[in-house]
């Protein structure tokens, strides 16, 4: 028997949407001042959940370290058996509970209203032990869950996973936590590699950069093009200075004119007042300059218009800037 699952997935999608939007409702000066509190922490910020929740406050610790707020997760149960040592007086918690009423998380809030450590929660009911014995509570109640039993949290944890991106995109943006920043925290990954890879890591440089004088033939260049695989070679004058470019597709139209490649000199072909790169330019903003003008390849110069490098959109591509 064949089954169709897309009216109950739509189902969810439609009953999760909402949960997200109203949020909106409890966006109010409890979570300014649940900001503020976080903003203002000397130390870290703790998140704890136990469960689904906790699966949820261990994304949340991550969001937070990864754009500019110290944080990791803590597991209740652990911090019964020896983990509340991590935690310190000069830390903000934020304990992630539905209900309010989760038995692990509970069981440690005496110790830390006791070391004096300020407490967040994050629930469903205003109401709950939890929330009454907060610092701040941030509600984050939906009408009810995906599931259709109505048991499996799945509303309710999106709303809470949403809450705390919302918590975090605030703090990155009142720290003024940049692209730079976020690269730093990520230097393995393909983000960091795009924000902070520059032209210089990448180029094609020595005895690798194509690059040829004015004076010679055009057939010359087009064997300087094909011994240095860049589909390009950079024309340089008596000083040394860039005074051109010349590549596949320029090869292309000189065809159509049927020069001669053994008589015609690259100076009378080359493209002049090509456009350059220097060395310290972002791989990404390169990138985004070869996209605009429509080019495969750029030639890097120095601070005297001399070529040091050259590259292709292939080598954005090794690079994982692509």
């Amino acid at each position: 028997m064949t089954l169709d699952f897309r009216p109950q997935a739509l189902q969810v999608l439609q009953i999760e949407a909402t949960a997200v939007t109203q949020l909106a409702a409890y966006i109010d000066e409890g979570f300014n001042l649940a900001c503020q509190m976080m903003y203002d922490c000397t130390g870290r910020v703790i998140v704890i959940g136990m469960g689904k929740s906790g699966h949820i406050a261990n994304k949340i610790a991550a969001t937070l370290a990864s754009t500019g707020t110290p944080a990791f997760f803590v597991h209740p149960a652990e911090a019964s058996h020896g983990d509340l040592g991590m935690i310190t007086q000069h830390d903000v918690v934020l304990a992630i509970s539905n209900s309010g009423e989760t038995a692990e998380v509970l069981t440690i809030v005496p110790v830390l209203k006791r070391r004096g450590i300020k407490l967040i929660s994050m629930t469903g009911r205003a109401e709950s032990t939890l929330a009454t014995l907060s610092d701040i509570h941030l509600c984050v109640r939906v009408e009810q869950e995906a599931c259709p039993l109505g048991l499996a949290p799945t509303a309710s944890t999106t709303a809470t996973l949403a809450m705390g991106d919302a918590i975090a995109v605030a703090l990155l943006d009142a720290r003024g936590f940049s692209a730079d920043d976020f690269a730093l925290s990520h230097p393995g990954g393909s983000l960091g590699r795009r924000l902070l890879l520059r032209l210089e890591d990448i180029m094609h440089s020595g005895e690798a950069l194509p690059v040829v004088h004015h004076q010679v033939s055009l057939k010359e260049a087009l064997l300087e093009i094909s011994r240095k695989g860049l589909g390009m070679t950079a024309i340089v004058d008596d000083a040394g200075q860039l005074a051109g470019l010349f590549t596949d597709g320029d090869l292309r139209r000189v065809l159509d004119q049927q020069v001669d490649l053994h008589q015609a000199r690259i100076a009378s072909l080359m493209t002049r007042n090509c456009i350059t790169a220097k060395p310290a330019m972002l791989a990404a903003e390169a990138l985004q300059v070869m996209e605009q003008r429509k080019i495969n390849g750029l030639i890097v110069v120095n601070e005297h218009q001399q070529p040091v490098g050259a590259l292709n959109m292939h080598d954005l591509l090794k690079a994982g800037v692509l």
